[in-house]
C-alpha cells in the first residue's frame, strides 16, 4: 500500500499551515508536505506534526527554481544549508529542488552542465545531513511555460552524473503525463532514482478520479517496485476538500 502525504499549499486556503496539517491527520493521513519554508510559522507547524505524530514528507529548496542560474553556486550551497538546518528541526528528509528557466542564449548542453556542478554541490550537504534531494521535471505546456527539466530520462542522466545517494528525482505523475506519457513503464524502469511521487488527475490538475490516468493502476505499480517513500496528493480540490481527500485515501 502507498504512503500518501497531502501537499497542504493545495487545500483549505482559507486556513493557517498549523490547522491544515491537523485536518489532515483528523482524515487519516500519516505525512504532509509543503514547497518552500520563507514566510512560515514553522514553530506552528512543527508543534502541529508533533501533536498529530504526522510525518513532515518533502519541503522545498530555498531559492527555489535556481539549480540552472548562472553564477549562483555559493547562494544555492548556503540556501541548502539554511535549508537543512530547517528541515532537521522538522524531522523532513526529503528536499524538493527545481531548475529555473531555460537561458535562450545557451544550448541544453551548457545549462545541464552547471545543472550538474550545482546539484553536486549541494548534494554534498544533503549528504552531511542525512538528506535525499529530489530533482523535479516539470511540464511546459500547460503549468511552467520555459522550465528547463522536463523529461525523466534527462533527470536520470543528471542523477547519474552528479553521482550522489543524496541525489534522486522527484517523479510526478501530472506532470509527466502531459510531458511523455508513458507513466507505469518510466516508474518501473526508473524506480531506483526516484525518491518521491507528486500526483494530480489529468486534465485539470484535480481528482485522481475521472481524469485519464488510472491512478489504482499506478498505485499498484509503484507498490510492485517495493518502493517504500512517500507519494504527494498535490492537486486542486473541485468537490468539498475532506471528501475529495478521502477520494484520493480510498486509491491507495
Amino acid at each position: 500500500m502507498v504512503q500518501l502525504s497531502v501537499c497542504v499549499e493545495m487545500f483549505w486556503h482559507d486556513l493557517p499551515y498549523e490547522e491544515r496539517v491537523r485536518r489532515v491527520a483528523r482524515l487519516g493521513f500519516k505525512a504532509f508536505e509543503f514547497w518552500g519554508w520563507k514566510g512560515k510559522d514553522l514553530q506552528k507547524i512543527k508543534a502541529a506534526a508533533l501533536d498529530t505524530g504526522l510525518t513532515v514528507a518533502a519541503m522545498t529548496l530555498e531559492p527555489g527554481f535556481a539549480l540552472l542560474r548562472r553564477a549562483y553556486e555559493a547562494e544555492l550551497v548556503q540556501g541548502m544549508k539554511e535549508t537543512a538546518r530547517v528541515a532537521r528541526d522538522l524531522g523532513c528528509r526529503t528536499i524538493i529542488v527545481t531548475t529555473g528557466n531555460t537561458y535562450d542564449d545557451e544550448t541544453y548542453e551548457i545549462t545541464r552542465r552547471r545543472v550538474v556542478r550545482h546539484y553536486r554541490a549541494i548534494a554534498r550537504v544533503a549528504e552531511d545531513n542525512g538528506l535525499t534531494l529530489v530533482l523535479e521535471p516539470l511540464n511546459t505546456l500547460v503549468d511552467h511555460h520555459g522550465y528547463w527539466l522536463t523529461k525523466m530520462a534527462q533527470a536520470v542522466d543528471i542523477v547519474e552524473e552528479v553521482g550522489s545517494p543524496a541525489a534522486k528525482i522527484l517523479d510526478d505523475i501530472y506532470h509527466q503525463q502531459i510531458t511523455e506519457g508513458n507513466i507505469i513503464p518510466n516508474l518501473t524502469a526508473y524506480i531506483r532514482y526516484i525518491g518521491h511521487f507528486h500526483t494530480a488527475g489529468h486534465p485539470g490538475r484535480h481528482e485522481l478520479v475521472g481524469g485519464e490516468l488510472d491512478y489504482r493502476a499506478i498505485f499498484k505499480a509503484i507498490d510492485a517496485t517495493g518502493y517504500t517513500g512517500y507519494v504527494g496528493l498535490e492537486y486542486s480540490p473541485t468537490i468539498d476538500t475532506e471528501e475529495s481527500l478521502k477520494q484520493a485515501l480510498s486509491l491507495a
